[in-house]
């Protein structure tokens, strides 16, 4: 049930949002049935995944993967706005632990599925593990797990990546000092880089560092300024991966590798048009994704979303092999509505269909892709409805 405090929490981000949510007031009304795009990053240094598959997806059933294009180890992938009624512009990093990893970018025809590859440039560092695209389809960033860097790009009038614009170093002392985890923080881990709704900030998980970076963004150049305070630190040895805006705007919900935890940010900017200033502050708001009583050392927390209508959060955990549903309340808390098993082992990534009625999941080491029903009301999953074999899966994005 909305109240009227959940409404006006959520109404700013209805004015100032460019992503379209639906009103709390009505039900969201299922999408016509139609086949749609899956493609599915994978693991090409074990079994014999070759790089990205295609499936069809309609009426919550997964079709078969077909191989789509070869390239190395597509752990990441992000889809531009359309360039034209028939083409957008698909990345993937190509995540290997070697400076001279690559991002390749690939041009899409949404009739057929087809992608054609257009160029490959340096991720300017090593093992690039995440790439986000503004919504105006100008510029992107990524992140360098292994290599301790990220980095900017503008998207060229054809679709493809630049060369790095700029490139930031994480091994500098002013993104602070390394975690307690010596076996996972001996050095920086950029692990995420997140776009603001509004385009105008880029939020860093450090996993290295148990911290997060905010940075203002020019998208006409893909340039960079950091924003004061640059550095605002989580728990010792929680190890920040990914992050999950709510739709009012104003809540940030962070998974902890590490610790398999979940904090809560409240986030507010400067309307500032030549010197934007974004804030993190810990709500000090931590709930485990973990039952009681599984041990946190044989697990890590992996992805995490929100519903569009901002009634429930999602996660996974590799080890427990889970995924965990929570409601959010209207102060922001989280309470835990359902723990199911993932339908595999080690589900790394999972995401909504287009609809919000589907879950897809992906189970790294069982080599499998489940798919789950998802009752809007509720937010709970049912299933697997179906179990799709596919080597080492690492991400799926609809198109």
């Amino acid at each position: 049930m909305t109240t009227r405090r959940r409404f006006l929490l959520l109404l700013p981000a209805y004015a100032a949002s460019a992503q379209t949510f639906v009103s709390p007031f009505h039900r969201q009304k299922p999408a016509p049935a139609m086949s749609m795009h899956v493609f599915i990053g994978t693991d090409t240094t074990k079994g014999v995944a070759k790089g990205i598959y295609r499936c069809s997806f309609e009426n919550g059933h997964l079709g078969e993967p077909v191989l789509a294009a070869e390239t190395q180890r597509p752990s990441f992938m992000a889809i531009s706005p359309q360039r034209d009624a028939m083409h957008r512009s698909l990345f993937a990093v190509n995540a290997i632990n070697d400076p001279a990893a690559t991002i390749t970018s690939f041009s899409l025809d949404m009739r057929s599925g087809a992608l054609t590859q257009k160029n490959k440039v340096s991720s300017a560092g090593a093992g690039p593990c995440y790439i986000s695209v503004d919504s105006t389809g100008k510029s992107a960033f990524v992140a360098n797990y292994f290599g301790g860097t990220i980095a900017s790009y503008r998207i060229q009038s054809d679709g493809t990546l630049s060369s790095p614009v700029e490139t930031f170093d994480y091994h500098d002392a002013k993104y602070g000092a390394r975690g307690p985890n010596p076996t996972r923080q001996d050095k920086p881990h950029p692990h995420s880089v997140h776009i603001s709704p509004d385009d105008r900030f880029l939020i860093v998980n450090d996993l290295g560092s148990d911290s997060l970076t905010v940075y203002s963004i020019d998208p006409s150049t893909a340039k960079l300024t950091p924003s004061e305070p640059l550095v605002t630190n989580t728990r010792a040895g929680s190890g920040p991966r990914h992050i999950a805006f709510h739709p009012n705007g104003r809540w940030i919900y962070l998974i902890n590798e590490l610790d398999s935890t979940i904090d809560r940010f409240l986030w507010s900017t400067t309307r500032s048009a030549t010197n934007p200033k974004g804030l993190l502050i810990n709500a000090g708001a931590t709930v485990s994704t973990l039952a009681s009583g599984f041990p946190a050392a044989k697990n890590t927390a992996s992805e995490i979303m929100v519903s569009p209508d901002g009634n429930f959060l999602y996660a996974s955990n590799r080890g427990e092999d889970t995924l965990v549903v929570f409601a959010i309340n209207d102060d922001g808390s989280l309470k835990e509505v359902q723990r199911i098993s993932s339908g595999g082992k080690t589900p790394r990534h999972f995401t909504f269909d287009p609809t919000f009625q589907w879950i897809l999941c992906g189970n790294q080491d069982s080599a499998s892709i489940t798919v789950f029903r998802r009752d809007q009301g509720t937010g709970k999953l049912t299933g697997p409805t179906q179990t799709v074999a596919l080597d080492s899966p690492f991400y799926i994005l609809f198109a």
